[in-house]
């Protein structure tokens, strides 16, 4: 098992000793050949799923509310208005997972219509600005995104507007930290001015989006491409449509940490070329966003054998569910090829039935950070939240018809 320290909170130290195991010869050769061809197919995944057929009907939502259940009754804090940070504990669990625990929320009252979840959304935006010290604004700007785009998403499910006024207060928070420091975008935190990160980048070009799609204010599209053209010129790879993690000077010399490519920014840097072709129209943006998608799905460095991989607890227990998220909305894109489409959704299905089958500890319905195995020991509410992410992710293309 790899152990992943809060690696958010300590760049640009190593976040993490990659021991995975080595890849067979045969299928390291196979991924470096699929990585040269212009148009990169999936590493072949193992069917069928061990202990599983591939004509099985899975009920993804069914297991979905089982989770949403799980989660709250586990991991909700003492006043009913935040979530703790691992089992067996009463320490918040810490503002950006938080954000994305309302994510989790606005995916539960999205496919169930339930008004159960209502109540429990608003307490926990109003519960992080108390647990965080009676203010939205955090020395992170990521932290701050995470919950602008949560909180976006819980205005456009419920037209309740004091969403919409945290998410342009965290825009408005977040844009102060923009310079032209290595020739533009947001700084990861307040204090580290050279120091510029995917995270606080690619989020933002998807809030801004967000916050353009409701009020059609061409400032946040004009942002949003500023930030993207940025992002794409400095912290993409030009050859596989990687992510690299962040730019920072050191001794007087720039430097890009090409060797740290994570899920969640892939997944972000998919949500914000999916958004800004859906704006624009402009081919380019989705050509992106596919690029990337596809190089997800063979990348030595984010799977095995067609799984994601664990990447795993602490901050890194979220990264996964950040990725299906945006993942998930290209699929769900009426505009993409439909063998782009088919090989995605037989990436997602195969690590939605392997999860389903494998990863999750029933009864309790908890999950590790690796899908394939059941968790053994405490749980963060990070690693538990991207399990969740996934069998929402599932139960919304089963909805829409596309798992058969």
């Amino acid at each position: 098992m790899i152990t992943t320290p809060l690696i958010r909170r300590s760049l640009p130290i190593a976040p993490v000793a990659m021991t995975y195991p080595r890849l067979p010869i045969l299928l390291l050769s196979l991924v470096i050949l699929l990585v040269s061809c212009e148009k990169e197919e999936p590493i072949p995944l193992r069917e069928p799923v061990p202990g599983g057929t591939t004509d099985r009907v899975y009920d993804y939502a069914a297991t979905a509310d089982s989770m949403q259940e799980a989660t709250r009754t586990t991991y909700l804090g003492g006043d009913g208005t935040y979530v703790i940070s691992n089992q067996g504990t009463t320490q918040f669990g810490n503002y950006w997972p938080n954000a994305h625990a309302l994510h989790t929320l606005v995916d539960g009252y999205e496919r169930t219509g339930d008004p159960a979840y209502l109540p429990r959304m608003i307490a926990l935006l109003r519960g992080i600005k108390v647990q965080n010290g009676g203010t939205y604004s955090n020395v992170f700007n990521d932290d701050m995104l995470w919950l602008g785009n949560s909180s976006m998403r819980a205005y456009n499910a419920t037209g309740n507007t004091e969403y919409l006024e945290v998410a342009e207060f965290l825009w408005q928070d977040v844009l102060g930290s923009y310079s032209e420091v290595f020739g533009g975008g947001i700084t990861w935190k307040k204090d580290t001015p050279r120091m510029k990160n995917a995270v606080s980048n690619g989020p933002a070009i998807v809030l801004a989006m967000r916050l353009y799609e409701v009020n059609q204010d061409t400032t946040y599209l004009d942002w949003a491409k500023r930030l993207y053209d940025w992002q794409r010129a400095n912290l993409l790879d030009p050859d596989t449509g990687e992510v690299w993690d962040n730019i920072y000077e050191e001794d007087g010399e720039v430097k890009i940490k090409k060797e740290w490519v994570f899920t969640y920014n892939m997944g972000t840097w998919i949500g914000a070329g999916l958004r800004l072709y859906n704006a624009t129209g402009s081919e380019s943006y989705l050509n992106d966003a596919l690029r990337t998608a596809r190089r997800t799905t063979v990348s030595p460095q984010l799977t095995t054998e067609g799984l994601l991989r664990d990447e795993g607890q602490g901050d890194g227990g979220l990264f996964k569910g950040i990725l299906v998220r945006y993942l998930t909305d290209l699929i769900l894109s009426p505009d993409i090829r439909d063998d782009d489409r088919d090989a995605l959704v037989r990436f997602m299905r195969f690590n939605g039935e392997t999860l389903h089958d494998q990863g999750i500890r029933r009864p309790d319905m908890i999950v590790g950070p690796d899908w394939r195995t059941q968790p053994d020991e405490v749980t963060d509410l990070t690693t538990q939240l991207s399990g969740l992410m996934l069998i929402e992710a599932m139960a919304k293309l089963a909805a829409a018809g596309l798992l058969g």
